[in-house]
């Protein structure tokens, strides 16, 4: 029996210092290929902080932001003629359809794909990012929660999913929220520029 695949490393540090919190580590066949079962090795985390100053501030909790990093694994692994530049295009097509779904299990609607990007990641690698948007209705605090999520797929020690997802506007705005704390007043450029670094970091 194969053992389990081995987890992404991610920048435990930074997210730590940027109050983020792992809420969720899992192994589970993420999708299936004619040839072989493709598992991952998921780490979720969630912007407690974030979280816990939009709770103090209206009574309301939710996670406004998300991040992830898989590690992919193939069982029965790849025959020796099959070179990861072959399956990548499937790897990155199965991984945008699961973050679509992901977005809508979590009760966004009007979920539509975005434009592309090329970066190079932190160990070298270069990997393509795809956007979404996506509304959430929150009737409790009579807002709708428009985000933007980003999802990265590569290969370089391995096959690396990293994506998350942000609000497109600053929290104390969408809450109507007055004499917010510093972290309930980050833009949507501060979120971008986290999560990318976030993402760039995997390996």
């Amino acid at each position: 029996m194969p053992a389990d695949p081995a987890f992404p490393d991610v920048p435990t540090d930074r997210l730590r210092d940027g109050g983020w919190e792992l809420v969720d580590e899992s192994v589970e066949t993420v999708f299936k290929l004619p040839t072989a079962r493709v598992e991952g090795a998921t780490k979720v985390y969630d912007a407690a902080e974030t979280r816990e100053a939009v709770r103090d501030a209206v009574g309301f909790d939710h996670q406004w932001r998300f991040f992830f990093a898989t590690a992919l694994s193939f069982t029965p692994p790849l025959a020796p003629g099959i070179g990861p530049a072959m399956i990548l295009p499937t790897v990155r097509s199965e991984a945008q359809s699961a973050f679509a779904d992901e977005l809508a299990d979590r009760g966004f609607e009007s979920i539509e794909r975005g434009r592309r990007e090329r970066v190079r990641v932190d160990s070298g690698d270069r990997a393509r990012l795809r956007t979404y948007s996506a509304e959430l209705d929150l009737e409790a605090v009579d807002a709708t929660l428009s985000i933007t999520g980003w999802v990265g797929v590569w290969h370089g020690r391995g096959f690396r999913i990293a994506a998350g997802a942000y609000p497109d506007q600053s929290l104390a705005t969408l809450l109507n929220i007055e004499e917010p704390p510093e972290t309930l007043r980050q833009t949507p450029s501060d979120y971008r520029a986290e999560l990318l670094d976030l993402i760039r970091a995997v390996a």
